[in-house]
């Protein structure tokens, strides 16, 4: 099983990653990392320091002459703000000493106020740098190894905008891994050009009004095989962990699996997928005959 860890604050000197468990021999390469980490910056709208940030990435460890050892990966995204400016070198010092102008002015939404109430600080930023979504630059970092391990065994993951606002996509036509380019090269990273230019208008009101907006992405799996965790233990189902992951980056409030939210509303008789069995698919060539007993 993968895991790992991500330690750095938002404006501190970097974010580390160390993930364990990825077999030995896998290609890896900063350049494989680097191209997620890009795309991590697409989007319309974002704000200043997404369009000038840089994430200068090291393998500290865990591969060596571009294949994984088997050991832990780690690696390190410098900061280019914490170099760029001597600010953050005093605000974000790990020395002893304390800044000479503490931040009191918390953010509604964010974990500013229960974190300083929580642990008693007086200073905010003892709390939104770690909460920022800055540290899923590092989750990044660690998903693209997850995603070069997932294409040995024939598994793609895709990923595209489906609601922004009250803008909502088609779902009618859903992306394949074969898409990518073209998901990543629309201004809001969705796959139905409509709604595309919907999202956009809405984006632009609401940044006119000083505001901003919510939306809903929705992940796909390809090649993904049948029966990955398992139903004898709560920890051990996927939907379980999936949603967990999903529920833990900042600023996601909610996680369906498959139609989920959308069939709350319906009898089961409409919600539930219809089994079909086809004696020519290549699956059925994995389907044991059922055990006889007696």
């Amino acid at each position: 099983m993968l895991r790992y860890l991500t330690a750095g604050e938002s404006h501190g000197q970097a974010l580390v990653v160390v993930v364990e468990g990825l077999p030995a021999g896998l290609t890896v390469t900063v350049e494989d990392i680097q191209a997620e980490l890009a795309r991590r910056r697409l989007g319309y709208g974002r704000g200043p320091r997404q369009r000038f940030e840089e994430d200068e990435l090291t393998l500290i460890g865990g591969v060596r002459h571009g294949r994984t050892l088997g050991s832990p990966v780690a690696i390190e995204i410098k900061n280019s703000e914490w170099f760029r400016s001597d600010k953050w070198h005093e605000e974000m010092s790990p020395a002893p000493g304390a800044t000479k102008d503490p931040l009191t002015q918390v953010r509604p939404g964010h974990a500013d106020l229960v974190g300083m109430q929580k642990y008693g600080f007086t200073d905010a930023r003892d709390v939104l740098e770690r909460a920022s979504a800055r540290e899923t630059a590092a989750r990044v970092a660690a998903g693209a190894l997850a995603k070069l391990l997932l294409a040995e065994l024939g598994v793609a993951v895709i990923s595209h905008v489906i609601q922004m606002g009250t803008a909502r996509a088609s779902t009618e036509h859903r992306p394949t891994p074969t898409d990518l380019a073209a998901v990543d090269a629309d201004e809001v990273r969705c796959f139905d050009a409509g709604a595309s230019a919907a999202m956009v208008e809405e984006i632009k009101a609401a940044a006119k009004d000083g505001d901003s907006l919510g939306g809903i992405v929705e992940v796909l799996g390809y090649g993904v095989p049948v029966g990955l965790g398992s139903h004898v233990h709560w920890d051990r189902k996927i939907d379980a962990a999936l949603a967990q992951a999903v529920m833990s980056i900042q600023a996601v409030k909610g996680v369906e699996i498959g139609d989920g939210f959308e069939v709350a509303g319906r009898r089961g008789s409409d919600a539930h997928d219809g089994i079909v069995w086809d004696p020519g698919s290549n699956d059925s060539a994995r389907w044991p005959a059922a055990p006889k007993v007696g």
